[in-house]
């Protein structure tokens, strides 16, 4: 960062950032920070520990406490950052830091949405995050990011996480799924998120699509998020309604193409709502079954095997052909490549007639 002239350096088991002091001293300094446990030294010549502000105390009371009003609304992501970091190290918040973060709490419309987003995204992705984002909610900090959001919302986010324990206590596989990245090629960290963390950012957008896109946006998250979450939602009625559970083969068939890889976090979605684990548990089956015709259906035949047999043209018509057969090996009419290419002459008959 070279505006605030910090270096940071990646170690194998650490994360060093290196800074200038600022101010006129090492206890100046440490008396700018955030919070007390961040705010201890350390020499390595004379192997001290230099603690002015009884740092040291309040990790072994597991406690995060501000070490002053004046410094928190010099920067206001600390407000928020009080929250993830309790999520993180499983810390409680100090009572008066607590209310005087609620108070500050309308600072943080001036902070940079990237910055917002990535504390957000960390309480999301924390094993204990979802518990400190409703404390966070109930304390007016989330109200300026998330308008939409609503203690009933937050709630949704809490049986989010009940069912996914659910989940991979009877498939402990599902979990890998679950935590695979947004998108597996991106370079980027917000891309790199999970499927999961960034599944229950439905519990803070609106239900509406276009609404949910644009807070969204206006937070910078990446496109491939964006689409996740668009994706949830178009699913959610028929979660809602529990309607999975009626699905004929040729229905799944349409789902699974339609959900793709978000089918884990849409497993997660239907227990949370309402389903039980032994009612999507077909579902789920279908799905890490690699070879299910319904949920990886593998062609019978080829586009080239088609234009051969057939003495077709390639074009539009071999690629519906093809869709028209993965519909029927999924639906079971069809089992073998003999009987894919006997359909598809009957189909390209009946076109002619």
């Amino acid at each position: 960062d070279a505006d605030r002239q910090i270096a940071r350096v990646v170690f194998p088991q650490a994360t060093v950032d290196f800074a200038l002091q600022v101010g006129t001293s090492l206890t100046s300094d440490l008396q700018r920070r955030d919070f007390t446990i961040n705010a201890i030294a350390y020499n390595p010549h004379t192997r001290q520990i230099i603690d002015p502000l009884q740092g040291c105390h309040d990790l072994q009371q597991k406690v995060i406490r501000m070490i002053s009003v004046q410094n928190l609304v010099a920067d206001p992501l600390r407000l928020l950052r009080a929250y993830r970091q309790a999520a993180q190290l499983d810390f409680s918040l100090e009572p008066k830091t607590q209310q005087s973060i609620r108070q500050l709490s309308p600072y943080l419309q001036s902070v940079a949405a990237e910055r917002v987003q990535v504390e957000c995204s960390y309480l999301l992705s924390s094993q204990l995050g979802t518990t400190w984002l409703t404390t966070a909610y109930q304390d007016g900090l989330l109200r300026i990011w998330f308008p939409a959001a609503s203690i009933y919302s937050l709630a949704q986010i809490v049986a989010m996480d009940r069912a996914m324990k659910a989940l991979i206590q009877t498939w402990p596989v599902l979990k890998i799924h679950l935590l695979n990245r947004v998108n597996q090629h991106s370079r980027s960290g917000a891309d790199r998120r999970t499927l999961l963390a960034t599944a229950k950012l439905i519990g803070l957008v609106s239900p509406n699509p276009q609404q949910a896109t644009d807070n969204l946006l206006r937070l910078k998250y990446s496109r491939a998020e964006i689409d996740l979450v668009v994706l949830l939602l178009q699913f959610l009625p028929q979660i809602q309604s529990l309607s999975l559970v009626e699905m004929n083969r040729r229905q799944q068939y349409f789902f699974f193409q339609k959900a793709g890889r978000a089918f884990p976090v849409l497993a997660v979605l239907a227990v949370a709502w309402g389903m039980s684990v032994s009612a999507v548990a077909p579902l789920v089956n279908r799905f890490l079954n690699s070879n299910d015709p319904v949920a990886h259906p593998m062609p019978l035949v080829t586009g080239k095997d088609l234009i051969k047999q057939l003495q077709l043209c390639p074009g539009p018509q071999v690629g519906h052909l093809l869709k028209q057969l993965e519909i029927a090996q999924a639906e079971e009419t069809i089992t073998t490549p003999q009987e894919a290419l006997a359909l598809a002459r009957a189909l390209v008959e009946f076109e002619e007639d």
